[in-house]
């Protein structure tokens, strides 16, 4: 790999990931007016946000079986066609049907990131997989904190909705210059086993068991985050895109300095450390109004603010035999758990603001009451958790110390 960029490949791969984070942010801040202009209830807005997390797994699972036949690069094109095409295709949306497919088409754009980047990054970097995953994961909540700083401002001057969508042709268009040209690893450099072998990890206790917590991680993460618009703005003054910010702002600066964490606990307690305080986040946002929103908002960032990263980094290091498509298809499962999620959490948002108005309450209070049932039902993700994590650190000083005791 002597003839490859490497900075310039993880730089690109950084700010393709921005615009995976934008289109994140972006939707979550516009939810709102496009319920309004359009007439959508909150189930069909679970519905366009399905679609757009749908595209990911879609893409991750393609992309993990051609990685290895066609390697990064064509992958990065295809990512770059469609983050394109479902751009402009939400820019021309009239209407509830069009909105659905353009954000297919920017969720699989995003996948295709995923499918290619990750298992790049840790091919170029194979002494630093887990610290140098954590990196790259760095820029999803960095830029879904700048994407809602920048929806906010965008929507406190007025400018509506397209315009703010057109806001994430300016990451895709950094990435593909900085992508165009360059020389990548291909599957001859790239050290990836064969599919059957990759198979023989995949279908291992072990990763199907973190395949069932990746479902609960994502969900934890992801769909607090994608309706925080919906469950917080009525929450007593808080402003839930400033909350996205500060919550995403935070995982960014953790997710940077991921390296001592990670030795200090080792992945699998990182990862149970974080169900605990994951679960205390969201039972205090549940409760609380006002500046508390914002309390509680901080440990929920602190607790899943390594999940994602460390599942990936989890699975090259521990399971290696899965290769590439391993990598590809824990992401994928973890996006699309979480895509079939969204019509369900926006039907908690109806059903919980249909009984309250039901019980006298209307407006902000109803609202109110049914952003913070909705996040009780969310607590179940990370309750579950907790002892699943216990499980696996268990599980893992048992198998490291049987390793340690075979005669060399």
């Amino acid at each position: 790999m002597s003839n490859i960029n490497s900075n310039r490949l993880f730089t690109a791969s950084c700010f393709a990931l921005v615009t995976t984070a934008f289109a994140f942010a972006i939707r979550a801040g516009v939810l709102g007016e496009l319920s309004r202009k359009f007439g959508l209830s909150d189930t069909q807005l679970g519905y366009i946000n399905q679609m757009a997390i749908l595209g990911f797994p879609i893409a991750t699972m393609v992309g993990g079986w051609l990685y290895n036949e066609f390697g990064p690069k064509r992958m990065m094109y295809l990512a770059l066609g469609a983050h394109i095409l479902g751009i402009l295709l939400t820019l021309s949306a009239n209407g509830f049907g069009l909105l659905l497919l353009s954000n297919f088409f920017i969720g699989f754009g995003n996948g295709t990131v995923e499918a290619a980047c990750n298992p790049m990054i840790s091919n170029m970097y194979k002494n630093n997989q887990t610290t140098m995953l954590n990196r790259f994961h760095v820029w999803f909540p960095g830029g879904i904190f700048l994407g809602a700083l920048i929806s906010q401002f965008m929507s406190s001057a007025s400018m509506g909705w397209q315009a703010q969508i057109a806001v994430m042709l300016i990451p895709t268009a950094i990435y593909a210059y900085l992508f165009w040209g360059q020389s990548f690893p291909g599957r001859e450099s790239s050290g990836q086993a064969p599919v059957s072998e990759n198979l023989k990890g995949i279908f291992s206790p072990l990763y199907l068991f973190m395949i069932f917590c990746m479902v609960l991680t994502a969900n934890t993460e992801l769909s607090t985050q994608q309706w925080v618009e919906r469950l917080l703005d009525k929450a007593g003054g808080a402003q839930p895109m400033l909350i996205l910010a500060m919550v995403t702002g935070l995982m960014a600066v953790g997710r940077y300095f991921a390296g001592p964490v990670v030795h200090r606990f080792n992945p699998t307690g990182v990862l149970w450390g974080g169900s605990i305080i994951a679960t205390i986040g969201i039972y205090l946002m549940s409760q609380a109004t006002g500046g508390m929103v914002y309390v509680s908002a901080i440990l929920f960032a602190i607790g899943v603010c390594y999940f994602w990263p460390t599942m990936i980094g989890f699975t090259g290091e521990y399971i290696p035999k899965s290769g590439a498509l391993g990598m590809s298809l824990m992401g994928g499962a973890g996006m699309f758990a979480t895509a079939i999620a969204q019509p369900i959490v926006g039907g908690w948002l109806d059903k919980s603001r249909a009984s309250a108005q039901a019980q006298g309450l209307s407006g902000d209070a109803a609202d109110l009451v049914a952003g913070q049932e909705t996040l009780r039902h969310l607590l179940t993700f990370p309750i579950i958790l907790i002892f699943a994590f216990g499980i696996l650190w268990f599980y893992m000083r048992k198998r490291k110390h049987e390793e340690q005791s075979i005669p060399t």
